[in-house]
């Protein structure tokens, strides 16, 4: 029964000699059981390293969805006691890959994100339709043509020049819903005009921009408050197999105290989710050997650095 199952199973006695591991724990470890290794003698010394199941053993308090990585492989551990007549025995792991998990919900943020700027288009255009059917519905033909003459300038001054920067559809879909967003809730959100991201980044690279860019550009504009005003600016810019990208805000800033620490699980700033959002937004990033660093003057400004690989060179030549 333990050979069929897809978790990964480690059994220690109560000196922490592993005494069994099953099919799923041997290929998730990356390890063999050879024939004169009956005791796993060998793997009793580095699971040891992997798994502390000593306090387990001591006072059998259990070790819950701890997260270890493993040869690019995330694990997700749970390792409880095992007793007989009361008296610990011993312990038992299970585990599973968490990598896989993780890579789908990374991409599933993009499409979500996506959707959200599919859908906030959609809304933009309705309400420009209403207007036009409506300036029909009076015959104010003047107003209906200096209203379509503005709306066209408008498209190609800022939705034509964003185009021309960002090949990705995706990508500038997604920006164009954000640039609107801001300006729902009063504030201004311009993309660098030196910025240029070629239409080539593999779907976990897409996938990753979008929800860092996403939770960088939702924390400034929760950041700049109900006052309107703000502004937000974003820079991306690619160079020999790196997309470099920058978020600034002109908010009030992180605290000191805070921003050694703003990208670790659970932190926040002034009651916002700030922190839990960066920490997740750093993993994916680190995941495709990028990196998050962060600048901040309280009462002045706070900007974001991302580094990603970024498959562009066809698209840049």
């Amino acid at each position: 029964m333990l050979q069929s199952i897809k978790e990964g199973v480690v059994a220690v006695d109560d000196r922490g000699e592993v005494t069994l591991i099953n099919d799923a724990a041997q290929e998730l470890l990356n390890y063999r059981k050879s024939q004169d290794d009956e005791k796993l003698s060998t793997l009793s010394h580095s699971w040891s390293q992997v798994v502390d199941v000593s306090e387990v053993l001591r006072d059998g308090t259990p070790r819950r969805d701890e997260e270890i990585t493993i040869k690019d492989r995330l694990l997700l551990i749970n390792t409880v006691p095992v007793r007989s007549n009361g008296v610990i025995i011993g312990a038992i792991s299970t585990f599973r890959d968490k990598t896989e998990v993780r890579k789908l919900m990374q991409r599933l943020d993009g499409l979500v994100n996506y959707a959200d700027a599919l859908r906030e288009r959609s809304h933009e255009f309705m309400n420009k339709l209403h207007v036009i059917l409506g300036l029909l519905h009076l015959k104010s033909y003047k107003q209906l043509e200096d209203y379509i003459l503005k709306t066209a300038n408008n498209y190609q001054e800022e939705i034509g020049s964003l185009l021309g920067k960002i090949k990705s559809p995706v990508i500038a879909g997604f920006l164009i819903s954000k640039i609107n967003r801001a300006t729902d809730l009063g504030h201004t959100l311009i993309l660098n005009s030196e910025s240029q991201l070629p239409d080539s980044g593999s779907e976990d690279q897409v996938a990753t921009l979008i929800t860092t860019l996403g939770n960088l550009i939702e924390n400034a504009l929760e950041a700049l408050g109900p006052e309107p005003g703000g502004e937000i600016s974003v820079t991306l810019h690619y160079r020999h197999g790196w997309l470099h990208c920058e978020v600034n805000d002109d908010g009030p800033g992180i605290a000191p105290d805070k921003i050694d620490h703003i990208f670790d699980k659970g932190v926040s700033t002034k009651g916002s989710e700030r922190g839990v959002g960066l920490a997740l937004v750093k993993q994916q990033v680190e995941n495709l050997g990028g990196s998050i660093a962060v600048e901040s003057e309280p009462g002045i400004f706070t900007q974001f650095f991302v580094q990603i690989p970024w498959d562009g060179e066809r698209s840049n030549r």
